[in-house]
């Protein structure tokens, strides 16, 4: 409202239907954490500010246990966890991505953002898929790519993989 825009507006810049958009906006389903990104960008607001409704704090200390609860459809492909509430000005995003496993795993198609990505694998293990190509990792393997390219993580077997991610915003 702040930027004089409708709801039909955000969801024509976002590719989306404005009858999702207003779904997401009241809680009445989870999204692709892709598609909160775009929101965001076409809000011209950080992703912490769609997923965390705290204040921006010069430091963010967040305890385990009071961290909130999973975000998103695990049969999407994954949950999220937000790690910490950034300043717009930082330009970087940190959260956990919860893989869900194979056999709970509905996701296909890969994801696009505007955001880099950097990825640390903290537990399991995944297939990276990042334009058309596979690569196999494992705890402890790391990558840094442009989110703008295809991507999705894919499930290797029945265990969750968690994955330690970072959106950082381009300056290009």
């Amino acid at each position: 409202m702040r930027q004089k825009k409708t709801q039909q507006q955000i969801a024509d810049e976002c590719g989306i239907s404005k009858s999702l958009l207003s779904k997401i906006e009241n809680g009445q389903t989870a999204s692709a954490i892709a598609t909160l990104s775009k929101i965001s960008e076409a809000l011209g607001v950080s992703l912490s500010w769609i997923l965390d409704d705290k204040t921006e704090e010069d430091l963010v200390l967040q305890k385990r246990s009071n961290r909130k609860a999973r975000v998103g459809d695990a049969h999407m492909g994954y949950s999220y966890e937000l790690l910490a509430n950034r300043s717009h000005y930082s330009g970087i995003e940190p959260t956990i991505v919860h893989v869900t496993p194979k056999k709970l795993n509905l996701r296909k198609e890969a994801y696009t953002h505007s955001q880099d990505e950097f990825i640390y694998i903290l537990e399991g293990s995944i297939y990276l898929l990042y334009d058309n190509e596979n690569y196999y990792m494992e705890k402890g393997d790391s990558a840094y790519f442009k989110g703008s390219k295809p991507h999705l993580f894919v499930p290797v077997g029945d265990e969750e993989a968690q994955v330690l991610t970072c959106f950082i915003d381009r300056n290009d």
